[in-house]
């Protein structure tokens, strides 16, 4: 999924130059969407970030606030 090859990734990072598309307009997307997927990092480093994503998301309020609202509205646990 990180790969630039990735079926994800290529046809945002291989667009054409003076994309017409509103998605593409300013110049931060591409480095934003980089960023997003953390492709300066080395499978390591990205799975003690992961780690650290999960970990932070189990013991925060809002997640188990997320959960019961989800439970309520349409049973998903």
């Amino acid at each position: 999924l990180r790969s630039p090859q990735s079926p994800c990734t290529k046809p945002c990072l291989s667009r054409p130059a003076g994309s017409q598309l509103p998605c593409f307009h300013g110049s931060s997307t591409i480095r934003n969407l980089k960023e997003r997927f953390h492709m300066n990092m080395t499978e390591e480093q990205l799975q003690l970030l992961i780690d650290q994503m999960v970990d932070g998301s189990m013991r925060s309020i809002t997640t188990k606030l997320y959960d019961g609202f989800q439970y309520l509205t349409n049973g998903i646990m």
